[in-house]
């Protein structure tokens, strides 16, 4: 496993990082979990990613047992807060009030004083941004956070926030965590830039396109076992699992061939190759998975082949 420096924070983490979202608390059992996170332990995987409402909660929790023996110092953990975690008017967004309170229930249901990384899950546009970037600093001060940052805002939100840090002495936001992937890169053109202006660490959720890149749906498939044949994920993953892609994607496959590398290994190593992306995060149902995806580590793709993969998704 190799790692990489997150911006230019001094905190370095593996290029392959394991998330739970559906997975931990959702569609695998609890044991299940357990091994997919020895499994990353054991090939040098050291950020682990969750948030307050995966499963309502019980990622976390699951995440927390499963990392329970293992040093701290040794593991990087990223949650976030943003999401409605109960009914009440207060229990959602990105008040100080919210934010102080998820802060807490997190680091509870985790079992742990601290979370490296603490992501504003979306930007709030019914809470004033000094009040949310305040409300991280002083998080940061109690020693409950160590680094902040935000999930899918976009280049003028990154800009605002790093700006206003700037003008009030503030710790600034230090990590982003866009969705990016050969299918998703609309972000190159603000987001990523914006990331790349500030110094801020880039860790990409959905790499594989929800395991579209991976290549199981080619030539119309579905898998009995893939999350193309439930029905709540299947909505969210319609607009991967359209004809037009899914010729693109079978079209990827002797270049992986040529490579000797997986699909999965592919679309990863093509996301890493973004010096200043520092991590892709990954769902792994079984540690299998976790194996072949952190095999990508390090892998280098061939300027001509890249060049082939940016006339195949134009």
């Amino acid at each position: 496993m190799e790692y990489r420096r997150l911006g230019q924070a001094g905190v370095r983490i593996s290029e392959i990082a394991l998330g739970n979202w559906i997975t931990h608390g959702g569609s695998i059992s609890d044991q299940q979990a357990a091994a997919c996170t020895r499994t990353a332990l054991d090939l040098g995987i050291n950020y682990f990613d969750t948030a307050d409402v995966y499963a309502g909660g019980r990622a976390e929790e699951v995440l927390g047992k499963a990392l329970a023996e293992v040093p701290r110092k040794d593991v990087v953990i990223a949650s976030k807060v943003f999401f409605a975690t109960g009914r009440g008017p207060n229990d959602r967004g990105l008040s100080r009030k919210h934010i102080v309170e998820s802060c807490s229930a997190s680091l509870k249901r985790l079992g742990t004083d601290y979370l490296d990384f603490y992501y504003c899950h979306r930007y709030d546009e019914d809470t004033p941004l000094e009040e949310v970037v305040r409300a991280m600093d002083d998080l940061i001060h109690q020693g409950k956070v160590l680094y902040w940052g935000f999930s899918q805002w976009s280049a003028e939100q990154i800009d605002a926030g790093v700006n206003l840090a700037r003008k009030y002495n503030l710790y600034p936001p230090q990590v982003s965590q866009p969705e990016y992937s050969m299918v998703v890169r609309h972000v190159e053109t603000g987001p990523l830039q914006a990331c790349e202006r500030h110094g801020i660490g880039v860790c990409v959720w959905s790499p594989l396109a929800q395991g579209v890149l991976t290549g199981k749906y080619s030539e119309g498939n579905t898998p009995k076992d893939s999350r193309a044949t439930n029905e709540a994920d299947r909505d969210f993953m319609s607009r991967f699992l359209t004809p037009e892609i899914i010729e693109k994607v079978d079209r990827l496959l002797p270049i992986a061939r040529e490579l000797n590398l997986t699909m999965a290994q592919l679309a990863l190593a093509w996301c890493l190759r973004k010096e200043s992306l520092t991590s892709v995060i990954i769902g792994a149902s079984r540690p299998e998975q976790v194996k072949e995806n952190a095999a990508a580590s390090g892998v280098k793709i061939p300027a001509e082949v890249l060049e082939k993969i940016d006339e195949i998704f134009e």
